[in-house]
């Protein structure tokens, strides 16, 4: 049996600028979460600011 859940929150990852969905293991730290995954938060480091 498929679920479908159209409500959950979403926001865009900073490191490869797709969206992510709201997770239950997130439930307590959403607000804080910045990243869709750990590869994506262990390559922010990575990432070159724009240089101007």
């Amino acid at each position: 049996m498929s679920h479908k859940k159209p409500n959950l929150p979403t926001k865009i990852c900073p490191t490869c600028a797709r969206p992510f969905t709201w997770r239950k293991r997130w439930a307590a730290c959403w607000e804080s979460v910045r990243y869709c995954s750990d590869t994506c938060r262990s390559r922010r480091a990575l990432r070159q600011p724009p240089s101007s």
